[in-house]
């Protein structure tokens, strides 16, 4: 009976040093790291290239939008006035291309040519002139002064009905072409002051340019919107990435294309598969560890990306990522 007894008092003890001996193992056994990063994704700010009064924000701060979706609108009567002008001035310049292709009308060359007519009128009459002056000279009658001047009207006369003819040639020829050339590239640089403005009238109605969810409302309806100022910002939750700071002697755990399990308890306990997509190519040296004696050097930290292998249900910015390194 004493025997079992004393088998009865040695198993306990037996099983306490058993479990202190566990315990101390356990205590000197390595500890694993846990390395804690976040989550952050893609935003995007949505402006204008012109300024304006905003005179309607379409979304809500939490709302989904899609690529193309009207976003904003503005107000902005200034362009409204500039594109009037631009348009008044293609008009009139078309209409100085137009004159130039279909040349003087009829009216303008009749006139012309009555011009020329009249100017070789007048040029006969003062031929005639001449010669009689020349011949009251010839005769003595006549100073020498008198059929000078005669003779320099009748020459002045003559000019008068050359230019009067050239001018109705031109007129009946009409523009040339190079005036032709001119007056088009007027109207077309016309028509691109006019494509310039409406393409700023139409920024007055602002889209996205990608899909993701409204974070920011920075301007609400009746503010001034500067000149590309964001009015609107979006983040793309499927553009999302985690950011690690790791200590230099635990980068090689986490080399571009490896893949690790982490866990993010703002979801829940269960690791989710991520793989690494960036080592930033310079070290931070605003973090760091002083010497570890062990290894005798000072410890730098590179920062981290990776992306969630597959998508993650519920995932926001600025949660918390959670992994264990042995």
């Amino acid at each position: 009976m004493s025997k079992y007894k004393s088998f009865a008092a040695i198993i306990p003890a037996a099983a306490l040093v058993g479990w202190l001996g566990y315990t101390f193992w356990q205590a000197y056994q390595p500890q694993p790291e846990r390395l804690q990063g976040q989550i952050e994704a893609q935003q995007y700010n949505i402006s204008s290239k012109v300024p304006g009064r905003v005179d309607q924000v379409l979304v809500k701060k939490g709302e989904s939008v899609e690529r193309g979706q009207l976003i904003f609108t503005l107000l902005s009567p200034e362009i409204d006035a500039k594109l009037e002008q631009a348009r008044a001035g293609q008009e009139a310049a078309g209409a100085m291309a137009e004159q130039a292709e279909k040349g003087a009308r009829s009216q303008e060359i009749a006139a012309a040519y009555d011009q020329w007519q009249k100017a070789k009128a007048a040029s006969s009459l003062m031929e005639k002139t001449y010669k009689r002056v020349d011949n009251l000279y010839r005769d003595g009658v006549l100073a020498e002064q008198k059929r000078d001047e005669a003779y320099t009207q009748w020459q002045a006369a003559r000019y008068t009905e050359r230019a009067a003819f050239q001018m109705a040639e031109m007129a009946k020829e009409g523009a040339r072409v190079e005036t032709k050339r001119a007056a088009v590239e007027q109207a077309r640089m016309a028509a691109g002051a006019v494509a310039e403005v409406e393409a700023y009238a139409a920024d007055t109605r602002v889209e996205s340019w990608h899909r993701g969810e409204v974070s920011q409302i920075l301007l609400r309806s009746g503010e001034l919107a500067p000149q590309g100022f964001p009015v609107v910002s979006i983040v793309d939750m499927d553009d999302a990435w985690a950011v690690f700071n790791v200590r230099e002697d635990r980068l090689k755990a986490y080399r571009e294309g490896q893949t690790f399990q982490a866990v993010i308890p703002a979801l829940s306990e269960d690791s989710h598969e991520f793989m690494v997509s960036h080592v930033s190519v310079m070290g931070d040296f605003a973090t760091w560890r002083a010497t570890d004696t062990a290894k005798g050097f000072d410890m730098r930290t590179f920062e981290v990306e990776a992306r969630p292998v597959q998508p993650i249900e519920g995932l926001r910015v600025g949660m918390s990522i959670l992994v264990e390194q042995e």
